[in-house]
């Protein structure tokens, strides 16, 4: 069996945490909790810094992202802000000299993805998606599982993610000007799995729904491959499910449960139906700091890019997800002007 991920570190290196919202106090305590060290926090403003840093037990607070990724005590920023700032954060760490993980979406397109890259590689830095559920140790399993050929040719995969979440018009997620819509928050989540596990598609046929607001309310795409494969793949913003997924092979399937991209069970069946592998693996703390543990290796081993999601498989995402979005007729002010500003919190 493949060995699984520990999640831990030697608190050698040090985080810097850039905003300070819901996921950015998620990631922290994941760190802390398994051995990480938190060094510094950086806001907008030096009040939501240091509320965050009094809650988090962090070191130092700073009063504006520059002072964050100028601190010599810093040596990677995850960055935590909301994906229209992810380009302009990421920049402002990558050329402060600082590795970089960045929240998923990672950015709005796939151009500017590529330009986060593309300054990573020039300076040597590593500059990794945060999309955390690729590091879990299900997620570690499954892979070895079909490298094996347990389930035969996989012939398609099957994943979605719907929840049902805040219908104020002004709230971020409904907000075109903050990349709000169905797609960028959650619709990530099964196009990256998609791409985890047959790679990049072919062709994609989209459909969706719009909101009032003008941002996808509901999205579904078909990916097809050149060998014939298929990957259906949904998300929608007002409406819950139970969020499994499946990957079907010509020898048998994997059923993952819900919430499929969180630590969860699942099972491998054989065409019959009968059980061939039961895994349950409990995860301490919520599961953010395989992630971070992958970076870490990465940096303590001079490397960039690894193989759960190295950084072209990245932009690779975000032109898959350019290519929904030019097709349902979704389009943000970043697909035609340079990003803008630092972000938030």
């Amino acid at each position: 069996m493949t060995s699984q991920p520990t999640g831990t570190s030697d608190g050698r290196i040090r985080w810097g945490i850039l905003g300070t919202g819901f996921i950015a106090g998620l990631q922290t305590q994941d760190l802390i909790e398994n051995g990480f060290t938190v060094q510094a926090v950086g806001s907008r403003t030096l009040n939501s810094s240091k509320a965050f840093a009094d809650e988090h037990g962090v070191a130092t607070a700073h009063g504006s992202y520059e002072d964050l990724v100028a601190d010599p005590l810093v040596d990677v920023v995850y960055i935590a802000t909301p994906h229209p700032f992810h380009h302009a954060n990421a920049l402002l760490a990558l050329n402060a000299g600082k590795h970089v993980l960045v929240e998923k979406s990672f950015t709005m397109n796939a151009r500017e993805a590529q330009d986060i890259v593309d300054v990573a590689e020039a300076k040597g830095l590593v500059a990794l998606e945060a999309m955390w559920s690729r590091f879990l140790p299900h997620m570690v399993r499954i892979r070895a599982i079909i490298e094996e050929g347990t389930i035969g040719e996989v012939r398609k995969v099957v994943a979605g993610h719907n929840q049902s979440l805040p219908k104020d018009p002004a709230h971020r997620l409904n907000d075109p000007a903050l990349g709000g819509g169905a797609l960028l928050d959650l619709g990530i989540y099964p196009v990256s799995f998609a791409f985890d596990i047959l790679g990049t598609p072919e062709t994609i046929r989209a459909s969706a729904s719009m909101t009032a607001t003008g941002v996808d309310r509901q999205t579904a795409a078909i990916f097809e491959y050149a060998g014939g494969q298929q990957a259906i793949v949904d998300c929608e913003l007002d409406a819950a499910s139970a969020n499994r997924a499946m990957v079907i092979g010509t020898e048998g399937w994997i059923d993952i449960e819900s919430t499929w991209y969180n630590p969860t069970p699942f099972t491998v069946h054989a065409v019959d139906g009968s059980v061939v592998e039961r895994y349950e693996q409990p995860v301490t703390s919520r599961g953010m700091q395989y992630q971070a543990a992958e970076l870490e290796r990465l940096v303590r081993e001079g490397g960039t890019a690894g193989t759960i999601l190295p950084p072209r498989e990245s932009v690779a995402v975000m032109a898959a997800m350019d290519e929904i979005r030019r097709q349902i007729g979704l389009s943000y002010d970043a697909d035609s002007t340079p990003a803008k500003g630092v972000g938030t919190g």
